[in-house]
Formats: C-alpha cells, sequence, structure tokens
C-alpha cells in the first residue's frame, strides 16, 4: 500500500490500512460477516470505513443492484442491496470492482452503510 504522499496531488489524503481485531457486519440478526483481515479507509473529511474481504463476507445474502457511484478519487462504486428473513435492506453496501490504482487494495473488499438494520462491530 502507497502513504499518501505517494498517492499524488489527486488523492484527497486517502489512507488504508489493516484495521486491528476482528470485525462482524450483522443484518436482520444474521452474521453477514466476520473477518480479521479487514480494512480501514480514512478520507479527510469523513468518517473511517471498515471494507471485508469478500471472501469473508455471506455473499447469499447480498444481491447486486443497478445503482453505481463515482468517486474521483477511488473510482466506480457498485451497490448491494441485504435481503434476509426480516427485510431488504436497499443499497447498503458497496465494493469498487476496479479502484483507481491508489487505492488498489480495495479491490475486492465490500464496505456497509451502518444503519438501524445493519450494524459494524470490532469485536
Amino acid at each position: 500500500m502507497r502513504r499518501n504522499d505517494e498517492m499524488g496531488d489527486t488523492m484527497s489524503n486517502i489512507r488504508i490500512r489493516n484495521a486491528e481485531g476482528t470485525w462482524v457486519v450483522r443484518s436482520g440478526g444474521a452474521v453477514l460477516g466476520e473477518t480479521s483481515r479487514a480494512l480501514e479507509l480514512s478520507e479527510e473529511g469523513y468518517p473511517p470505513v471498515i471494507y471485508f474481504p469478500r471472501e469473508d463476507i455471506a455473499m447469499a445474502f447480498l444481491d447486486p443492484g443497478s445503482k453505481t457511484s463515482h468517486c474521483p478519487h477511488k473510482g466506480d462504486a457498485s451497490y448491494y442491496s441485504i435481503v434476509n428473513k426480516s427485510s431488504v435492506t436497499e443499497n447498503a453496501a458497496w465494493s469498487y470492482e476496479a479502484p483507481n490504482e491508489a487505492v488498489a487494495a480495495i479491490k475486492g473488499y465490500l464496505a456497509f452503510y451502518p444503519s438501524e438494520t445493519v450494524k459494524i462491530e470490532q469485536i
């Protein structure tokens, strides 16, 4: 991974590091994922975001959606809805399938919006 000063002028102070400890994401009473290989992405002006390796997520609970977004620093994001027995949480997770080179470490990782139905915790 690169340090901020190596990312060039186009980066907005984005830092990616290994998140300490074990992280879990839950929704609708189900554990969607648990990992000790999470990444923490810190971007100036935003709270840190925990990214989970796709291999550590129960992808059967996630349906790809049609929503996309673009970040000039990270690239194009694809969104997923969480579907479980008790609810559907639209666009609750996102992934950068082909992130910009400076943040390539998050390729193959998913992040989740914390909400009433989605909990992200360090355990």
